[in-house]
Parts: C-alpha cells; structure tokens; sequence
C-alpha cells in the first residue's frame, strides 16, 4: 500500500516527527480544515466559551472566507454577520456580546486556545501559572520552559516551534490588539504562603504516604518553590518517592542533583 504524500485539501506535503506514528498537514493556519479545527477548539466552552460558534456556522464563515483564522473572529462587523443566511438583528449582537465578553477569559485559558501542539489545558494553567504572561513564556528556551510543572522535551519543542512560526506571532498580536488577557491576573497567581523554597527548582516522582503529588507540588508553588518536571542539570532537588521513575534517579545521580524523600522534604519546609 502506498501513502499519500501531499494533504488532499491543501496539496501541503506531509511530514511525520520523529517518534510519532502518523504524517500529518504542517499548513494549519492555512488548510481549510484545520482552520475550521482552530476555530472550534478556540471557541469552545473549555477555551474562550463564545456562544454562537458551532460547527456549521464556522464552516459557513470560513467558506465565505470572513474568517481566515482565530484572530479574524475579533474582526467580524455586524454587516458581516448580517450577510449571511443564518443570522438575524438579534442573533448577530448576540454573537458580537458573546465575542466582547470573550476578551474577559482568563490568560489560560487564552494560552489553551490559541492551540499549541500537546499544550492541553491543565498544561496551559502550569505555563500561565510558572511564566505570567505571553512575552516571558515566548522569551524562554527549553531548558526554561522545562522548568515549569508538566513540561518535558516533548512540549517544550512545541511550543518553540509554534513561536518560531511568523504567522502564529502575527495571530497572537492581533489577538492582543483585539484586547485578549495575554498576562496572569492577580486574583489568578497562586497564593503565597512562604519563600522558603524561593528559586529552588524541584521534580516530584513516585507516591508519597501524607499528600499526593499534586498536593506536593501546591505546597511547592505556595511556599515559592518551582515543579519541573524533568530532571536537568539545574535542578536543585529530586523529591522522590515509592516507585519513582528509573529515568529521573538516573539522571538526578548522573547530574549530581541531590535525591530527598518525603519525610526531608517536610524537614526542609520546617526549618528552612
């Protein structure tokens, strides 16, 4: 059996990553499908929530080519929306309020939307939450973007691909322009209780006896500490519990990176 080498809505040639199984359409931002794909994931209600976008009238809008990507919704005029069938007065204001309303969601969830390959939306919380804002999160390399919880090689290549891509700088500027939350807000900065652990970069592993991982990695957070989540030379501590990864003590012994376990962790909060 032969492969296709070239997308058949596109005629972009394919390309597979090593290590992934499938070839897929690099042309996202412009492959009429892909499109389409964007534009749900960014409006829907685990994304920026704009009520008045399903899948038939994102087609109608892409195949009247009033929108060529996520940022051209903010564009929309009501004669736009006017101009096609399915809309009335009230139902082309209702869509403009709920685009309007949009421009309140939190920078998270906008870093969700946007759509960064493997960035999911517990991911874009960790990376919204560890960076603060878009500028810091494109200004960091790899090894600083895999200082933040969650992140591995894997996503952080992502997301300096998706930085590199001149076309995606230009959606996030537009986005911005159209008065998107593209910086962390007070209210939604983790809350501080101490700096004990402040510039102390940590990578929990295995399961622990008096709080889950997740819990551990609040207490890091609140107590100024960072969660990274792969083991490099400039990690400080390997907090490692039962059945911690083979990989990560391997790599903490190899880099010479101190191996603490639970109950020296929690020595460590008391004292420090």
């Amino acid at each position: 059996m032969e492969f296709i080498h070239q997308c058949p809505e596109c005629n972009f040639e394919l390309v597979r990553k090593e290590g992934e199984a499938q070839h897929y359409c690099p042309n996202s931002l412009v492959c009429p499908p892909q499109v389409k794909g964007r534009i749900e994931h960014f409006t829907s209600r685990k994304a920026m929530n704009i009520d008045g976008f399903g899948t038939e009238t994102i087609d109608l809008f892409v195949e009247k080519k009033l929108i060529h990507n996520i940022a051209d919704i903010y564009q929309l005029k009501k004669e736009d929306i006017l101009s096609l069938d399915r809309f009335a007065d009230r139902s082309a204001s209702n869509l403009l309020e709920a685009l309007e309303a949009s421009k309140k969601v939190s920078f998270e969830k906008v870093l969700f939307a946007i759509g960064i390959r493997f960035v999911g939306d517990t991911v874009a919380k960790k990376l919204a939450r560890h960076f603060g804002s878009i500028d810091a999160l494109m200004a960091a390399d790899a090894t600083q973007l895999m200082e933040a919880p969650e992140v591995g090689q894997v996503i952080a290549a992502s997301i300096l691909d998706f930085f590199k891509d001149p076309m995606n700088l230009m959606m996030v500027e537009s986005l911005r322009k159209s008065g998107l939350q593209f910086q962390l807000s007070p209210e939604d900065m983790p809350v501080k209780v101490s700096e004990k652990l402040k510039g102390i970069s940590i990578v929990i592993s295995g399961t622990f006896e008096q709080h889950s991982r997740d819990e551990y990695k609040q207490i890091i957070e609140e107590n100024g500490g960072k969660n990274a989540s792969g083991v490099t030379r400039k990690t400080n501590f390997l907090f490692a519990g039962a059945d911690a990864g083979p990989s990560k003590l391997d790599k903490a012994k190899e880099y010479g990176v101190k191996i603490i376990n639970e109950e020296e962790f929690l020595k460590m909060l008391r004292t420090a």
